[in-house]
């Protein structure tokens, strides 16, 4: 008899079937959408078209310019000297520069036994906007290569780094 009861007790407390079956469907329909909107916020929205503008080098006021034409990247590196340089600031044009889709690659010419050379990708930065700061970032391996005209021999510095975009300032046109 409670076996009776029981059996009663669950057919008419079972939802109908047509329930159930909604149920499912919004359950499926909620899960393909969480799963849709993960996707689609992890696919980049634009590709970056250019790199050129202004980064942050290294310290406080050395500036890393690029000009991208096509694949070619041209440029310069302004390094700001000690007090006891001759020379307030080095400028090191690039000399050798391209970008593959992401990748973008350079070296500059040498100046008193020294030069940079850079391999990395480009990205997007927290920067809100295109001509505001950070909004997009180098990252990669940095080489900073100072060789001995003497012995013909080079000293490789190699570090990671991000060069954060500097953004326009309101002096330029």
């Amino acid at each position: 008899m409670d076996r009776a009861r029981h059996k009663v007790w669950l057919q008419e407390h079972q939802p109908a079937p047509n329930l159930l079956l909604k149920a499912l469907w919004v359950a499926i329909a909620v899960v393909t959408f969480v799963a849709w909107g993960n996707l689609k916020a992890q696919t980049p929205g634009n590709p970056i078209g250019d790199v050129t503008g202004d980064y942050d080098f290294l310290q406080p006021y050395n500036t890393l310019a690029l000009l991208q034409e096509d694949q070619l990247v041209k440029g310069y590196i302004d390094v700001l000297q000690g007090q006891s340089e001759s020379d307030a600031i080095l400028s090191y044009p690039i000399t050798i520069g391209e970008r593959k889709g992401d990748h973008v690659e350079f070296r500059t010419r040498k100046i008193h036994e020294m030069y940079y050379r850079f391999s990395g990708t480009v990205q997007r930065g927290k920067g809100k906007k295109k001509d505001g700061p950070d909004y997009l970032e180098l990252v990669g391996e940095l080489q900073s290569v100072q060789s001995n005209s003497v012995t013909r021999q080079e000293n490789v510095d190699r570090r990671q780094v991000v060069f954060k975009s500097k953004g326009k300032t309101e002096r330029e046109p």
